[in-house]
């Protein structure tokens, strides 16, 4: 092979080397299928959960338990997620925690000797995910982000890439690509190597591929000021206090209310409900890079105050993602799958953010059902996809696509995405002529994104990142305007209330020209459509 170009043919081709892309590269080969799993990071390092801990979604299997679980969450979500998905969620994450105790994660026992399945220590969590990866025959490709896909007139057919730290450029052809890297979370830099732009969703949507539920991205979470870790859950232990030093609201009753506070001034936080060692002990434990940012900065966060942000979080913690259409996680174009973060959530959170435990389930959940499909469909083609006349998708931010000899300069680009997306005064307390004023910059601002790219590593792939940014935004703000009400995650300062009438899903398309479009929901009918006069 080339040291310029790096070439492999496979049958399921796996992009994103989170939980999902780890279940997803696993579960494939399982079925026999040759996989590479390429991911921007190192696999069992990079993401999310490799450096915290995470909660998962376990319910006793009592049938009265879970169906008031699943109508729980239906009603929250506003009948816009489906029964049976939560109900096929709680019985794979069984399934799969069954499986992490077999390979052998050291989950706690109870009193019976009965293992207690409720938590995952992400890094120990993640280094056994590696480990079965590559003893199962997975091709693991680190620091290789994707850049784009291949496609022809069957769908998918594989992607080209490049080596972050070597420069070498890849392509793999596959009858089958799983998309697990797509959130987005518009910030500069994420955990460890991964960088939370969208990426996956812009490489998708050039070869055909629906989004839903992007206008459920309104997703904020506190972080220490000095630092970017997002683990709220943690300020159920603390006291929120204002910069006099009055405290505001403690424990539980800190969430939800922090946006509204900053409004008013500066919001200072201490774990000063952590009371005793063995709780102080229990937390670190729990979330260690929680505490980290905090005593790098001489802070004792159990003892001190310490100032508060908010960090967007978009579509990693809101619900918006690319369009399932079947029970394999399969999208709107053939042979191309999605899972965790990459994948619209709706069809298991409806309208609110999954949160810790039903991101964490639905990661490693549909990362097995995305896996297992896409095996069995690269697996019942006819050739293999080095024998089809496949061509490359990608365009805006690359540096083949580019209509203009004018240079692209990424960081400015992104800075006037950053004041588009950021503010809580433009994303959060939403308004309709705020948000369409907004929309319309973001529109202005492709034009730049046709312009040369950088010739550089680093260059090619933050060009590409913006590129993602600056669609996922607009995407967001169209759904936004489309949705004239408040439901979970969408609120809407002229709609405050939620209208029956619009429980569907909106599917959002294209990349130059976005276009929007309605989908029905089984539960829609639930909602009292007869309230206050109204008709269905």
């Amino acid at each position: 092979m080339s040291q310029q170009n790096k070439k492999l043919t496979v049958d399921v081709l796996v992009l994103g080397g989170g939980p999902a892309g780890a279940w997803a590269a696993w579960s494939a080969a399982s079925k026999g299928a040759k996989v590479v799993l390429a991911d921007k990071g190192y696999v069992g390092t990079s993401g999310a959960t490799a450096p915290g801990g995470t909660t998962l979604l376990v319910i006793p299997p009592i049938a009265e338990l879970r169906e008031q679980a699943v109508q729980s969450r239906l009603k929250a979500g506003g009948y816009l997620s489906e029964n049976a998905w939560i109900h096929r969620v709680l019985d794979q994450v069984e399934v799969n925690l069954e499986q992490v105790e077999h390979w052998g994660y050291p989950f706690p026992k109870d009193e019976d000797g009965q293992s207690l399945r409720t938590h995952l220590h992400g890094p120990q969590y993640m280094q056994i995910m590696r480990k079965v990866v590559l003893k199962a025959g997975v091709k693991i490709w680190d620091q290789s982000p994707a850049l784009e896909l291949l496609h022809d007139e069957h769908g998918v057919g594989g992607a080209r890439g490049i080596n972050r730290l070597t420069g070498e450029k890849w392509e793999v052809k596959a009858n089958a690509v799983v998309m697990a890297t797509g959130g987005c979370a518009f910030l500069s830099k994420g955990l460890g190597c991964n960088v939370l732009t969208g990426e996956g969703l812009l490489m998708s949507a050039e070869v055909g591929a629906d989004m839903s539920g992007m206008e459920f991205s309104r997703q904020y979470a506190p972080s220490f000021a000095e630092g970017s870790v997002t683990r709220g859950r943690m300020l159920a232990w603390a006291t929120l206090y204002d910069a006099e030093g009055q405290p505001l609201l403690k424990g539980d009753r800190t969430f939800g209310g922090i946006p509204e506070l900053m409004l008013k001034g500066p919001v200072y936080a201490s774990m000063d409900l952590a009371d005793t060692e063995e709780k102080r002990e229990f937390l670190r434990r729990a979330h260690p890079i929680f505490f980290m940012p905090l005593e790098r900065s001489g802070i004792d966060p159990f003892k001190e105050k310490f100032p508060l942000t908010l960090r967007y979080e978009g579509t990693m913690r809101g619900t918006g993602g690319l369009r399932l259409i079947d029970h394999d996680c399969s999208t709107t174009v053939a042979g191309l799958y999605a899972a965790g973060d990459a994948a619209s959530r709706e069809k298991v959170t409806g309208a609110i953010s999954g949160g810790g435990a039903y991101n964490a389930s639905w990661a490693m959940c549909s990362g097995s059902w995305a896996g297992e499909g896409a095996a069995q469909y690269a697996q019942s083609q006819p050739k293999q996809a080095d024998g089809r006349n496949l061509v490359a998708a990608g365009h805006h931010g690359m540096p083949a696509g580019s209509a203009s000899s004018a240079p692209l300069e990424v960081k400015p680009l992104v800075s006037a995405i950053q004041r588009e997306i950021l503010p809580l005064h433009i994303n959060y307390f939403r308004s309709e002529p705020i948000i369409s004023a907004s929309l319309d910059r973001l529109n202005a601002l492709k034009a730049y994104i046709d312009r040369q790219a950088p010739a550089t590593v680093q260059g090619i792939v933050q060009s590409r990142e913006a590129a993602a940014m600056l669609t996922v935004g607009r995407w967001m703000y169209t759904a936004a305007l489309a949705r004239k009400e408040s439901r979970g995650l969408q609120k809407m300062v002229e709609y405050p209330e939620l209208d029956p009438r619009q429980t569907y899903r909106l599917i959002v398309s294209g990349v130059d020209h976005i276009g929007i479009s309605t989908e029905s929901v089984p539960h829609a009918h639930e909602l009292d459509v007869r309230k206050e006069g109204r008709a269905v």
